[in-house]
């Protein structure tokens, strides 16, 4: 319940992370089809990540868009950087999340920029691990942001 609350108040800027051809080929020749990935956010706390495909491009962005808008989470953010460092897995990808110092910017690389940027972190460090396919990356991205701990919830994952 909370997280529609949440997606009718905000107004989300989109980005688009990836468009993929993808082409499946069939007794009467290849059926041309588009995947697309974007991450929507506030840049206030709030982010999120979806997937979409059609036959063209603006219909599979548009699919994405309200993918994303369906899967918000909430970022605790603390004076402009992550609360603690955290370690995000998702498949073979692996994103390390350091929160930085005041002035240190957002070092980061393809689709975990982007998915900073849009919750609102204004520094952090990061790194990816393993695999650097900018789907699994993203993932991994939200997967370490949604288990970050704030001083409210008491050393428990919310």
């Amino acid at each position: 319940m909370e997280r529609k609350d949440m997606r009718k108040d905000t107004e989300f800027m989109e980005q688009v992370i990836l468009i993929r051809r993808v082409t499946k080929v069939v007794k009467g020749g290849k059926n041309l089809r588009f995947s697309a990935l974007v991450a929507v956010g506030n840049k206030n706390g709030l982010v999120g990540l979806g997937k979409g495909k059609a036959r063209e491009v603006p219909l599979a962005i548009k699919k994405a868009i309200e993918d994303a808008k369906k899967n918000v989470i909430k970022v605790p953010i603390k004076n402009g950087t992550i609360p603690h460092y955290i370690e995000g897995r998702y498949g073979a990808g692996h994103v390390v999340l350091r929160p930085a110092s005041k002035g240190t910017g957002v070092i980061a690389g393809s689709s975990v920029r982007i998915i900073l940027e849009l919750a609102g972190v204004k520094n952090i460090l990061t790194k990816i691990i393993g695999s650097k396919n900018a789907i699994t990356s993203a993932r991994a991205t939200i997967q370490g942001l949604t288990s970050l701990l704030t001083e409210r919830s008491g050393g428990k994952k919310k």
